[in-house]
C-alpha cells in the first residue's frame, strides 16, 4: 500500500452533512463573509445608532442590503444545499433549520427594502448569523478531521519506496508495486516496507506505533515483521508475505475506520434526541409566532423571535457530542495497542464486572521455559543441560537453550551425542557418561537421586510442570523444571482489574495441577481447570448466570465461540484471526495490561459523552425559551446575531471538551 493510498481508510466521516465538504472549503467562506460582514454592520443604520455615528450618504442604505445577499447566496447556499438533501431523504435537521433561519430573515429583509413591507430589515442580523455558522462548521470539521488523522498518520508509516533485492543488484521500487516473494533489504534506522519475514540478519524492531509496546522487540531470522515499524541497528533482508488490503497495517485502518462508522447506544440516543429537537425548533418558532401575534406585537418583532428561536435550537452541539468522542476515543485506542471492532464493545467494557483469561498465549507466552532449576552446582547443570540439548528441535530443549544462552556460563565440551528415543539425550565430558531426560530415564539407567532433588521434582509435578534431570554416570546431579512461562505482564495486569474492583477469572484446558500453580502466581483465586474446547462458551455462560457483565480474553481458534458469547470479546493481537473476528476489541500486543486500559478508555469516553449531552440539550433548555421571548418582561432578548454566537459557542465547547480526552493516560 502506498503511503498516500489511505482514502480508502481515512476520509470516512459520521457526518453525512458534511458530505463533500471539506474544513478549508468552510475556512474560504468564512473569510470572506467576514470581511463582507463588517461593512454590512457600519452601515447598517440600527448599529450606526448604537455606536453614536453618521457615516450615511445617498444610496448608503442599500449597502447592507446588497452585501447581505452576497453572504447570503456565497455564504448560505452551502446550508440551503445541505437542507435540500436533508428534506430529499425526509430528514430535516440541522441543515434546515439553519436554512429555515436564514431564508426567513433573507426574504423579509428584501421585503422591507423594497418597501413591500413596513418594519426593520434583518441584514445585519442575516449577514453575522452567516457568518458565524460558518465559523461554527469550519471549527466543528476541523475538530473532526483532526480526530480522524491518526488515519492519515497511520497510512504515513510506510515509506513511498522499498530496496528490493534482485541477485547481486538492489533496485529502489515503490511499495505499492512489490508482489509477494520478493526480498526486500531493510537498512539500519529505516522504515519496515511491508510485511514479511525476515531471512537474513537480526535487528531490534520499534513496533510501539503499532502495538503501544514501548521496547523494542528482537526480531531473528524466521521472524515476522509488520510494515510501518522502524528498524533498529541492524541489516535485514524481509521475505514480503503480505502487500495491499492484507497488510497488518491495512488492517489495523480499516477497524478503527469501521469502529469510526458503528455507532454505539450513546450515538443512536444523540441521533434521535438531535432529529426530536428538529421537530421540538419547528414547533416552538411556530408557537413563538402565534403567541405573539395573538397578543399583538409588531410584525417585525415577531420575526425576529422566530428567527432567533430558529437559530439557536439548531442541534449543532448535539450532533457532534458523541461522534466527536467516537472518533477520537477509536484513534486514542489505536496509539495505545486497542483496536476497537465495535463501538458497543468498547462501550460496554466500563460495566464489566468479571474478566475471564484463556491461560494458554494469553496469561501465559503459550511455549515452554524454564521455571527452576535446583542441584548443588547450578552453573555447571546448566551448562551440561545446554551442550546436551544444543542440536536439538524439541521445544523443552530449546527452551534450555535458550535459557541458558541468556547467561554468561562457562562452555562445557561434551562428546558422543546420540538421542535416546522418548526418554531424553546422552553425551560424554572426558570418560564420563552424562544424560538429561525425564523420569523413564531415571527408571533406565537406575539413577540414584538425592532426597531434596527428587522432593523439588515431586512438588513440581504436583504443579503440572515438566521435569527434566541432569545425570552424570549414575546420580542426578539436578532438575530443570519446565511450564508454560507466565508474562511478565500478566501479574500487573490482574492486580490491575482487581484493584478496579473486577473479579479475574481464569479457565484453561489444562489439569488441576498447572491451572493452581498459574493461578497462585498470579493471585487468581477462581479457576476452571480441564475445560474442553467446546465447553468454553458454557463456561462464559455460567458466569453470566448470575446478571454478571463478562470479559472473555483469548487468543486461539477454540476462544471464538466463547469471545462471541461473552458480552466483551478480546482477543489478544498476536492469536488468530479467527479469534480476531470474533473479537469485539483486540490488543495489539500480547500484553493483557490492555484490557485494564480498555476499560479506563471506556469510563473516560462514556464520561466525556456524557459531559457533552449534558452541555449540548442544558444549553437547548436555557436558550429556546429566552429566544422565544418568555424573559422580554424581565429585558432579556436574545437578538438572532447573539442567539447564533451562543449556538457557535455551544459547539465548540462541545468541541474542545471533547479534545481534552486526547491527553488521557491509559
Amino acid at each position: 500500500m502506498h503511503q498516500h493510498d489511505h482514502t480508502q481508510y481515512g476520509e470516512h466521516t459520521n457526518h453525512n452533512k458534511h458530505q463533500g465538504h471539506s474544513p478549508g472549503l468552510f475556512r474560504r467562506k468564512f473569510w470572506v463573509a467576514l470581511t463582507l460582514t463588517i461593512p454590512t454592520l457600519l452601515f447598517s443604520p440600527a448599529v450606526q445608532q448604537w455606536i453614536n455615528i453618521n457615516w450615511s450618504f445617498n444610496g448608503s442604505d442599500y449597502i447592507p442590503a446588497v452585501l447581505g445577499t452576497a453572504i447570503f447566496i456565497y455564504g448560505g447556499i452551502i446550508f440551503l444545499k445541505g437542507a435540500w438533501t436533508e428534506l430529499a431523504i425526509k430528514r430535516p435537521g440541522m441543515m434546515t433549520l439553519i436554512s429555515m433561519a436564514i431564508s426567513v430573515a433573507f426574504a423579509y429583509s428584501v421585503a422591507v427594502t423594497f418597501r413591500l413591507v413596513d418594519g426593520m430589515d434583518f441584514w445585519w442580523e442575516l449577514a453575522t448569523l452567516v457568518t458565524i455558522m460558518l465559523l461554527g462548521h469550519w471549527l466543528e470539521m476541523a475538530s473532526v478531521q483532526n480526530a480522524q488523522g491518526a488515519l492519515g498518520e497511520l497510512a504515513k508509516l510506510l515509506p513511498d519506496e522499498a530496496e528490493v533485492i534482485h541477485g547481486d543488484e538492489i533496485m529502489k521500487m515503490p511499495v505499492g508495486e512489490l508482489a509477494i516473494g520478493n526480498l526486500v533489504l531493510v537498512r539500519p534506522g529505516s522504515q519496515v516496507p511491508v510485511d514479511g519475514e525476515i531471512i537474513k540478519g537480526k535487528s531490534d524492531i520499534n513496533e510501539s506505533m503499532l502495538t503501544g509496546e514501548s521496547n523494542p522487540v528482537t526480531k531473528n531470522i524466521g521472524a515476522a515483521v509488520i510494515g510501518g515499524t522502524i528498524n533498529g541497528s541492524g541489516a535485514l533482508t524481509v521475505k514480503v508475505l503480505k502487500i495491499g488490503s492484507d497488510t497488518t497495517l491495512a488492517g489495523i485502518m480499516k477497524l478503527v475506520t469501521d469502529a469510526q462508522a458503528s455507532k454505539s447506544s450513546t450515538q443512536i440516543l444523540a441521533d434521535k434526541a438531535a432529529g426530536y429537537l428538529t421537530y421540538l425548533a419547528l414547533a416552538a418558532a411556530l408557537t413563538t409566532w402565534l403567541v405573539w401575534w395573538a397578543v399583538g406585537a409588531e410584525p417585525a418583532y415577531i420575526l425576529e423571535r422566530v428567527v432567533t428561536v430558529l437559530v439557536v435550537a439548531c442541534p449543532h452541539a448535539l450532533g457532534l457530542a458523541v461522534p466527536l468522542v467516537t472518533a477520537i476515543s477509536t484513534t486514542l485506542a489505536a496509539k495505545n495497542g486497542l483496536l476497537v471492532r465495535q463501538r458497543m464493545a468498547l462501550e460496554s467494557a466500563r460495566n464489566i464486572d468479571v474478566v475471564l483469561f484463556d491461560k494458554t498465549g494469553t496469561l501465559t507466552q503459550g511455549k515452554q521455559g524454564v521455571a527452576d532449576v535446583f542441584a548443588t552446582d547450578t552453573a555447571r547443570v546448566l551448562s551440561i543441560a545446554a551442550a546436551l540439548e544444543h542440536d536439538s528441535e524439541h521445544p523443552i530443549a530449546r527452551a534450555i537453550v535458550e535459557y541458558v544462552s541468556n547467561q554468561s556460563l562457562p562452555s562445557i565440551p561434551v562428546t558422543d551425542f546420540s538421542a535416546l528415543s522418548g526418554r531424553g539425550v546422552r553425551g560424554k565430558i572426558n570418560d564420563t557418561f552424562v544424560y538429561a531426560g525425564g523420569p523413564r530415564i531415571l527408571e533406565e539407567l537406575s539413577a540414584i537421586v538425592p532426597t531434596d532433588i527428587q522432593s523439588a521434582a515431586d512438588v513440581a509435578s504436583a504443579d503440572g510442570k515438566t521435569v527434566i534431570y541432569i545425570i552424570e554416570d549414575t546420580k542426578a546431579i539436578g532438575a530443570i523444571m519446565l511450564t508454560d512461562i507466565i508474562r511478565d505482564e500478566s501479574r500487573e495486569a490482574v492486580a490491575t482489574l482487581q484493584s478496579m474492583n473486577k473479579r479475574v477469572a481464569m479457565l484453561t484446558g489444562d489439569n488441576e495441577g498447572v491451572a493452581k500453580w498459574v493461578a497462585n502466581e498470579l493471585g487468581i483465586t477462581e479457576y476452571f481447570a480441564n475445560v474442553l474446547p467446546e465447553n468454553k462458551a458454557a463456561t462464559v455462560k455460567q458466569l453470566q448466570q448470575d446478571g454478571s457483565t463478562v470479559a472473555m480474553v483469548g487468543d486461539g481458534v477454540n476462544d471464538a465461540p466463547a469471545l462471541v458469547q461473552a458480552d466483551v470479546g478480546i482477543a489478544i493481537g498476536a492469536g488468530t484471526d479467527v479469534a480476531i473476528e470474533s473479537a469485539g476489541i483486540v490488543l495489539m500486543s500480547s500484553d493483557p495490561r490492555g484490557v485494564a486500559k480498555t476499560v479506563k478508555l471506556s469510563r473516560s469516553t462514556y464520561r466525556k459523552m456524557l459531559q457533552n449531552l449534558a452541555w449540548a440539550t442544558g444549553y437547548n433548555v436555557v436558550a429556546i425559551p429566552l429566544a422565544a421571548g418568555v424573559a422580554s418582561g424581565l429585558g432579556v432578548i436574545l437578538s438572532p446575531a447573539v442567539g447564533a454566537i451562543l449556538m457557535s459557542l455551544s459547539t465548540i465547547i462541545v468541541a474542545v471538551n471533547a479534545q481534552l480526552l486526547r491527553s488521557r493516560r491509559l
